[in-house]
C-alpha cells in the first residue's frame, strides 16, 4: 500500500502504521470532514435564502383602497427559478465542486470518483430517500405532489439528464468529449430553469392553474399576475398568530412567561410552509448540535399545551352546541378539580315534596371527590318549613353530576313566599387539595305557594367583561314563579362588538327546568388585534312558551374592555415569541450572532438541549468555530457569504477527495466503488434528514421528493458539464481531443436509468391506485411497505450491478 497516494495525515505511512489502523483514521477523518461541508453548506444556503429573499415593490390594482392602486412588496426571485438554480446548486455544491477539482487538479484528465459521485448520489436521491420518504408518513396520512407541471418537467429532464450522459459517453463519441457536448450539456443548466420557469407560470398549462408560487400564498392568476410572495401579508399573519397564542397561553396559570414564549414560538415555526431548502439548514443543525429552526419543547410542557387546546376547543365546542353554560375557570388549567351547584337559585312548590338540587364536577376528573352540603335557615325554618339536611356527595373518578334532594314540609297554613339556603363545603376530616369550590358554593331555595310559571328577565341591563376572560357570562334569573319546565329564546345583536370577530353569539333556546329559577348564558372572546378595546353587543330574550312572561329586563348589554394586566402579560409574551423567532431564522446579522451560536450547545438553547446535541457540539466544534469567521448575510447581501463560503466547501471538498482516494486504496476498494458508496452516501445523508422532515411536516411532496429529479439533472448539468466544458476548452486551446473513457461510468448511468424509471413508474402507480392512497407517500401500512421493499431493492440491485462489473466479475458494454 505504499503507492498510495495522499496529502492529508502524512505521518501515517506504512512503515509506522498498521494498514487496517491508517484506513480506519482516514475513514473517521472522511466523516468528520463529510461533517464540516455539511456545517458550512449551512452557512451557503443561509447566503443563497438572503440572496433570493431580496424584494422589491411594485404597483397593483386593489379596489378596495382609494386610489384604486396599492404598492405591494414581493420577492425579485421566482421561487422555481430560485429552487433550480441557486437552491440546486446549495444542494449539490460539494458534488460540482468535487468533479471541479479532481478534473483541474489531474492535469484535466478525468477522474473516477466525481463522476462515480454524481451518478450514486442520483441513485441515493431518488432511491433511498423516495423510501424512507414513503414510510416516514404517519398511519392513515398521505402526501402528495400538489404542483404537477414542474414535477413532470423536472423528472424528464432528470432522465433525460442520464441518457444524454450516456449518449456522450458511448454513442455519440464513444469515449470523447466534444466541445460542442461539453456546452450543451451546460447550456441544458439554463435550458431546464426557463423550462420549469414558463410551466411554472401557465405557459404551458391553462390559465386558471395556479403557480407553484401562487399555491403557497393562496391567491390565483386573476389576482396577481407576476407576484411570487407577499412578505408583508406573511408577516402580519405571524404578528396575529403570536399574539393569538400569546393571550391562549397568558390564560394558563401553569406555564410561566418564559415557557410560553418558547411554546408559541415552537407552535408557529412548526406550522409554517418551508422550502426545501429550511429543511435541509434544520436537518443539518440537528444532527450537528447546532441553532434548530423549531425550538425543542419537553414533554411536560407540549402536553400542558395539548390539554389547554382541548379545553379550549370542548369550551367553544359547548357553547356551539348548547345555550345553557355555566361555567368559570377555577382548575388552574385542568389540575385542580372544581365542585359547585348547577344553579344559584331554585324554587319549588310546598306540595311537591322534595327539591332537587344538582351538584356538578369539573377540571380533573380522574380522581374520587368527596364534599358536603348543608342546609341554613333563611325565612324558612328547618323542621317547620323544610328538613334540614348536612350529607357528604361523592363523586367517583370521571363523575360530573350527582343530585341532592331536600325534603319540603307541606302544611295547612298559609304562608307567603319563603326561602333557605344551601351551602357546599370541603369536609375538614376529608379534605383534598387538589379540590376547590367553585363560585357556584351556596344555592337559594324559594318555597313558592302558587303554581305560576315565572318571569324571566336579566340580572343586571348591562355587563362588563375583561379581555383576559375567555368567556363572556349573562345571567338569566326566573322570577314571581317557578312551576312546569318552560323554555325561552334569546338573541345576539351586533353593535361595535361583531359577531365571530370579537365574540362568537348567534341565538338559540334556553330551558329552564321545574323549579329552576337561574340560568348562565356563555359567549365566548375572541382575540382583538386592536391595541385597546371598547365595543359592545346586545343579549336579548323573547318568546317564552308555557304561559310565562318577559320581565322588566329584556335586554342587557355586555361591554368587553382592555384589561391592562393582562395585555400586558399579553405583550410580554408576544415580544419574547418574536425574539425567540428572530433567532431561529436562517441567516445571521452578526460575527457576535455567529460565535455566540457556535461556541454554544444548540445555538444557546441549553435547557431543551439533549445528550445528543453535546456529543454532536462537541465533535463539530471545530468546524463552528472556524466556519462562524465568515461574513454574515448582513454583509453584501448575502453575496460576501456566498462566495466565501463556497471557497470553504471547494476547500473541503478536495480534502474530501484526497481521503476518500487514499481510504479505497488502502481497503483495496476502487474509486468507483468508493463514489457510489461511501462519497456519495456522504454527500446525500444531510438531504436525507431533510426531506424525512419535510414529507412529515409539509402538506404536500414537493418539498420532500419534488426536488429530488430537479437536484439529479443538475448534477449532471453543473456537476459534469462545468468541468466538461473546462477540460474540452483546454485540449482544444492544444489542438487535442478530451478522452473520457466511458468505462464503468457509463455501464453505472445505464443500471442507474433502468432503476430510474421503475421507480418513477412505481410512483406514477401508487398515485394512480387507491390502494397505494393515491398519492406518492404514505398510505396504507402495508402498501406502504410494498412499496419501499421494491424501491430499496432498487438501490441495491444498482449497487451490486455496478460493483460486480467494476471488479470485472460481469461484463459490461
Amino acid at each position: 500500500m505504499s503507492d498510495c497516494p495522499g496529502l492529508v495525515l502524512p505521518i501515517f505511512n506504512e512503515s509506522t502504521w498498521h494498514v487496517g489502523l491508517r484506513a480506519t483514521l482516514y475513514l473517521i477523518t472522511m466523516i468528520w470532514c463529510f461533517l464540516g461541508i455539511a456545517i458550512v453548506a449551512d452557512t451557503f444556503m443561509c447566503a443563497i435564502e438572503k440572496i433570493t429573499s431580496k424584494t422589491k415593490v411594485v404597483k397593483i390594482a386593489d379596489s378596495d383602497v382609494k386610489e384604486g392602486i396599492r404598492d405591494v412588496e414581493v420577492k425579485v426571485w421566482n421561487d422555481t427559478v430560485a429552487n433550480l438554480s441557486l437552491l440546486a446548486f446549495g444542494t449539490s455544491a460539494p458534488e460540482i465542486l468535487l468533479n471541479v477539482i479532481e478534473i483541474c487538479g489531474n492535469s484535466f484528465k478525468p477522474g473516477k470518483l466525481g463522476p462515480g459521485t454524481i451518478v450514486g448520489s442520483a441513485a441515493f436521491n431518488l432511491l433511498v430517500i423516495s423510501a424512507i420518504c414513503i414510510v416516514s408518513i404517519p398511519k392513515d396520512e398521505i402526501r402528495r405532489i400538489n404542483v404537477i407541471p414542474v414535477y413532470v418537467v423536472t423528472t424528464v429532464f432528470n432522465l433525460f439528464a442520464y441518457v444524454w450522459l450516456a449518449l456522450v459517453l458511448m454513442v455519440i463519441t464513444p469515449n470523447v468529449v466534444d466541445l460542442w457536448e461539453s456546452i450543451v450539456t451546460f447550456l441544458l443548466f439554463p435550458a431546464l430553469i426557463i423550462v420549469s420557469y414558463a410551466v411554472d407560470k401557465g405557459c404551458c398549462c391553462a390559465k386558471n392553474n395556479k403557480t407553484s408560487s401562487e399555491v403557497e400564498i393562496g391567491i390565483g392568476p386573476k389576482a396577481v399576475e407576476d407576484i411570487d410572495h407577499c412578505p408583508d401579508a406573511s408577516a402580519e399573519e405571524e404578528r396575529a398568530e403570536i399574539i393569538h397564542l400569546a393571550k391562549e397561553l397568558g390564560r394558563n396559570r401553569e406555564i410561566s412567561e418564559e415557557k410560553a414564549a418558547k411554546l408559541a414560538a415552537a407552535k408557529i415555526a412548526q406550522g409554517e410552509h418551508h422550502s426545501s431548502m429550511w429543511y435541509k439548514v434544520n436537518a443539518r443543525r440537528g444532527f450537528s448540535g447546532g441553532h434548530k429552526l423549531i425550538p425543542k419543547i419537553n414533554s411536560t410542557l407540549k402536553e400542558l399545551y395539548e390539554n389547554v387546546k382541548m379545553r379550549q376547543s370542548q369550551m367553544l365546542s359547548d357553547i356551539a352546541s348548547t345555550a345553557s353554560i355555566n361555567f368559570i375557570d377555577l382548575s388552574d388549567g385542568g389540575t385542580t378539580a372544581v365542585v359547585e351547584f348547577t344553579a344559584s337559585s331554585c324554587a319549588v312548590l310546598e306540595n311537591e315534596g322534595k327539591v332537587r338540587i344538582g351538584v356538578r364536577r369539573m377540571g380533573k376528573m380522574d380522581i374520587p371527590v368527596t364534599v358536603l352540603v348543608e342546609t341554613i335557615d333563611g325565612t324558612a325554618d328547618a323542621g317547620s318549613d323544610y328538613k334540614p339536611l348536612k350529607e357528604y356527595v361523592e363523586f367517583a373518578p370521571n363523575e360530573s353530576l350527582r343530585e341532592v334532594y331536600v325534603e319540603i314540609v307541606d302544611d295547612d297554613i298559609w304562608e307567603p313566599d319563603e326561602f333557605f339556603f344551601i351551602k357546599l363545603y370541603l369536609p375538614e376530616e376529608k379534605k383534598q387539595s387538589d379540590v376547590v369550590i367553585g363560585k357556584v358554593s351556596i344555592n337559594q331555595i324559594t318555597i313558592i305557594n302558587d303554581d305560576e310559571p315565572g318571569k324571566f328577565e336579566f340580572s343586571k341591563p348591562s355587563y362588563i367583561v375583561r379581555e383576559s376572560n375567555s368567556t363572556a357570562q349573562v345571567i338569566i334569573k326566573r322570577i314571581n314563579g317557578a312551576d312546569g319546565s318552560v323554555s325561552i329564546k334569546w338573541k345576539t345583536t351586533d353593535m361595535s362588538a361583531k359577531h365571530n370577530v370579537d365574540f362568537i353569539g348567534g341565538q338559540g333556546d334556553l330551558t329552564f327546568n321545574h323549579g329552576e329559577t337561574s340560568k348562565t348564558l356563555s359567549f365566548a372572546i375572541m382575540d382583538s388585534m386592536l391595541p385597546e378595546r371598547d365595543h359592545s353587543f346586545q343579549v336579548e330574550i323573547f318568546g317564552p312558551d308555557g304561559g310565562a312572561q318577559v320581565g322588566k329586563i329584556g335586554k342587557t348589554i355586555v361591554t368587553l374592555v382592555t384589561d391592562a394586566e393582562f395585555d400586558g402579560l399579553v405583550s410580554r409574551i408576544a415580544n419574547q415569541t418574536k425574539q425567540n423567532l428572530d433567532g431561529i431564522r436562517l441567516d445571521t446579522s452578526s460575527w457576535k450572532q455567529q460565535f455566540h451560536e457556535a461556541m454554544n450547545v444548540n445555538g444557546g438553547d441549553i435547557d431543551e438541549a439533549s445528550a445528543f446535541d453535546y456529543i454532536m457540539h462537541f465533535l463539530s466544534f471545530f468546524w463552528k468555530a472556524f466556519f462562524a469567521c465568515i461574513p454574515p448575510t448582513s454583509i453584501g447581501g448575502g453575496w460576501v457569504t456566498f462566495v466565501v463560503s463556497l471557497l470553504v466547501i471547494g476547500l473541503l471538498t478536495a480534502v474530501v477527495n484526497d481521503l476518500a482516494t487514499i481510504f479505497g486504496c488502502l481497503i483495496g476498494l476502487k474509486d468507483t466503488v468508493t463514489a457510489i458508496t461511501f462519497v456519495a452516501l456522504g454527500t446525500s445523508m444531510p438531504d436525507t434528514f431533510a426531506s424525512k422532515l419535510a414529507a412529515i411536516n409539509e402538506k404536500y411532496a414537493d418539498c420532500s421528493i419534488g426536488n429530488v429529479n430537479g437536484s439529479n439533472a443538475v448534477n449532471v448539468f453543473l456537476g459534469l458539464g462545468l468541468p466538461w466544458l473546462l477540460a474540452a476548452c483546454y485540449w482544444e486551446a492544444k489542438d487535442m481531443q478530451f478522452d473520457y473513457p466511458a468505462g464503468s461510468l457509463g455501464f453505472s448511468v445505464v443500471i442507474y436509468l433502468t432503476c430510474a424509471c421503475v421507480a418513477i413508474f412505481v410512483l406514477l402507480v401508487r398515485r394512480k391506485m387507491s390502494m397505494f392512497g393515491n398519492a406518492e407517500l404514505g398510505g396504507p401500512v402495508k402498501a406502504k411497505w410494498a412499496t419501499v421493499f421494491i424501491v430499496f431493492i432498487l438501490w441495491l440491485l444498482y449497487i451490486v450491478i455496478s460493483s460486480l462489473e467494476a471488479y470485472d466479475l460481469i461484463e459490461g458494454f
